[in-house]
């Protein structure tokens, strides 16, 4: 077979792949040869995504007890069932052909596509799932519908996943806290991590050797690491509607980080209509945490924030993250007048309008703008950013520039 043939053989295939079986009479019009498009391999593979994306309703025949898809021009039917054993063998099928971040989303459209709930309901099943931030947001939102005899499984998805994050976060954030709390006292004892190279410059200037060119310290100065206790106050009211499912647990397990710091005083609050205090759980365990957030219903961004206010007793020593898309469904002004008030008073004050890796959130733009003429920064942020963002708040750095510096979409 020559290279062109080739090449025009596997340009067919993927069209086959993409189209469905309905395309396939048609397409193998345009191969010489009147062979099957696809091999066993990718057979297997176009019944896993016809389970999913096949618009007639369907599921692979492989899934649900037929003769497979191999008879060529007819559409595939059923659906991937009720059966364990299918969906099994579809979990299984789909981690074998496709790379993890793809799996996440497959997974996400099975459930939204298709309800496969079952995926959630059934321990044999759960266990198979890749663990993500969709799934465990899915897991939030049916908390309540979770047999008992799935709750376990259910638990090590979630820890698997706050496990995942805890590491990818947890050193960056332990970092810029430190980082910005212990740049005051300077101590005897030698860090490298703590040495300061500008005050050791500055006070050995006068023993710069001329002849070597070389600065020679008499002594070294390094920060100081034993701070007291509680030196910032920092508050995470996350506001819980559905849309703002993949924020609410970046903010959360961040929210457990800081509480795990003794050099901050942590609350935890979210909201939907009622307010919820988790700094507790955010204490002792983040996955308890996340299950004691239910996603969805309204928003009452004005009594949340009532609520912070009483957290607020040195301003000037307090962080306030708003993380909300800013869809309020409360009292509006008040919610204004609070925010510009507490921004006054010397609190720094940021609004998240999301925490996540998902890129441009949706969020109100009106009532963004109005918070940022207040000098309110409001932007989206991907996880990786955050310790920058805190680290620089805590420092005192201009919010606007941070903003600009740290953030993914601006409000203002």
């Amino acid at each position: 077979m020559t290279t062109d043939k080739q090449e025009h053989l596997e340009h067919v295939k993927r069209w086959r792949l993409i189209l469905g079986a309905a395309s396939e009479e048609r397409l193998q019009a345009s191969c010489s040869g009147g062979g099957p498009l696809l091999d066993e391999e990718a057979r297997l593979l176009d019944d896993a995504l016809a389970s999913i994306y096949d618009e007639a309703g369907g599921a692979a025949d492989a899934y649900s007890g037929g003769s497979g898809s191999s008879g060529g021009g007819g559409a595939k039917g059923a659906g991937l069932g009720s059966s364990a054993p299918k969906l099994a063998k579809w979990l299984g099928d789909i981690r074998t052909f496709f790379p993890p971040d793809i799996v996440s989303v497959i997974q996400a459209d099975a459930i939204e596509r298709k309800g496969l709930k079952q995926l959630l309901f059934e321990p044999e099943l759960l266990s198979q799932v890749k663990p993500d931030i969709q799934m465990v947001s899915t897991l939030m939102a049916l908390k309540g519908r979770i047999p008992e005899k799935t709750k376990d499984t259910a638990r090590q998805l979630v820890k698997a996943v706050v496990d995942e994050i805890m590491k990818r976060l947890s050193e960056d954030l332990r970092r810029a806290v430190t980082g910005a709390l212990n740049k005051r006292q300077h101590s005897p004892l030698p860090s490298l991590s703590g040495l300061d190279f500008n005050t050791t410059i500055r006070k050995n200037l006068k023993h710069y050797d001329r002849e070597r060119g070389l600065l020679v310290p008499e002594k070294v100065y390094f920060y100081d690491r034993a701070r007291r206790s509680k030196e910032w106050t920092v508050i995470l009211d996350i506001d819980q509607s559905g849309s703002m499912a993949g924020s609410v647990i970046y903010a959360s397990i961040a929210g457990s980080i800081f509480a795990s710091m003794p050099s901050l005083d942590t609350r935890v609050v979210v909201f939907d209509t009622e307010v919820v205090d988790l700094t507790e759980q955010c204490a002792n365990d983040p996955v308890d945490m996340l299950f004691g957030i239910q996603l969805g219903g309204g928003t009452d961004i004005n009594k949340s924030i009532t609520y912070c206010e009483q957290f607020v007793t040195e301003p000037k020593k307090t962080l306030f993250i708003l993380v909300s898309d800013l869809y309020e469904g409360g009292n509006r002004s008040e919610m204004f007048r609070r925010l510009e008030e507490m921004h006054q008073a010397g609190v720094k004050v940021i609004c998240l309008l999301a925490l996540s890796d998902r890129g441009t959130p949706d969020y109100d733009e009106n009532v963004a703008k109005r918070l940022s003429s207040f000098g309110i920064p409001c932007f989206g942020c991907s996880p990786d950013r955050l310790p920058e963002l805190i680290e620089g708040a805590l420092k005192g750095l201009d919010l606007k520039i941070l903003a600009e510096r740290t953030g993914t979409v601006k409000g203002s």
